[in-house]
């Protein structure tokens, strides 16, 4: 059952599910995200932690509120609020795609509020030469561009996220395109998510990245730069996957997850 906060001069929608250490899920920018479309299949594997599934300003049930500062930034203090809100002082953070840029830039931040990151395919971080844009982004940025997008370029979004194409259901199809026409973002395009590149070095956090290998939105070249900048940072790469490593590959993702988040556990019980 959704749930909203009242952060100040936003409010922010959220399913909280699960007892225990605080997880807070951080979804995706793609037309039709939320919370739940993002992670909804991965929380049963995560019933022994608080999860916190935020729907993101402007993304979902969170109304986008009028702001000229870059998305990132803006979304990161308002999720810093959230968790204060809650009486969470402190959580894991996980966040794919744009959300994995906002749980860099908490971290960047408000370290003292971050115990373990685990980042898939984060955007906030672009190569020298970008644009021209991956496909999967030229994409995004067509549909949200678009007056009235259709049924049929969610479609190809959607089949573009995955590298097994079965796995791009009508169901879900109808899903993401039925919330892209209520939450439809009227934003620049490309809109000005922010740069955390300068800042990478500020993470203090132990980071797991996540990657598919054939990722066509955020490709996997574009790696190397965010794993060499964090200084506690590693890289698992799953083959046969695209850019929804949680949706997709749900089982090992979970699996590799529940493994680093224990480690975080472990170390602080023999600290």
């Amino acid at each position: 059952m959704t749930s909203t906060l009242d952060v100040g001069d936003a409010r922010l929608a959220y399913t909280e599910a699960g007892s225990g250490s605080a997880v807070v899920w951080l979804h995706g920018s793609g037309p039709g995200a939320t919370g739940m479309s993002n992670f909804g299949g991965n929380l049963p594997a995560f019933a022994d932690y608080r999860n916190v599934v935020v729907d993101l300003p402007g993304w979902g049930e969170s109304p986008r509120p009028e702001t000229g500062e870059p998305l990132i930034f803006h979304a990161a203090d308002r999720v810093c609020r959230a968790m204060t809100a809650l009486g969470i002082d402190r959580a894991h953070l996980v966040g794919n795609s744009y959300g994995g840029a906002v749980a860099m830039r908490i971290a960047m931040r408000y370290p003292d509020r971050v115990d373990r990151l685990v980042l898939m395919a984060p955007g906030g971080v672009l190569p020298a030469d970008a644009p021209p844009w991956p496909v999967g982004l030229e994409r995004l940025f067509g549909y949200m561009a678009a007056e009235k997008p259709s049924r049929e370029a969610m479609a190809e979004f959607v089949r573009l996220m995955v590298f097994d194409e079965s796995l791009a259901t009508e169901a879900l199809i109808d899903e993401r395109y039925e919330s892209s026409l209520r939450a439809h973002p009227e934003l620049p395009i490309p809109p000005n998510f922010g740069d955390l590149t300068p800042d990478l070095g500020r993470i203090s956090a132990p980071t797991l990245l996540v990657w598919g290998r054939e990722d066509q939105t955020v490709p996997l070249t574009w790696a190397p730069k965010i794993l060499a900048g964090i200084p506690d940072a590693e890289l698992r790469v799953l083959p046969h996957c695209r850019h929804w490593v949680q949706y997709e590959r749900a089982p090992e993702f979970n699996h590799i997850v529940r493994e680093f988040l224990r480690g975080g556990a472990a170390a602080a019980a023999e600290g």
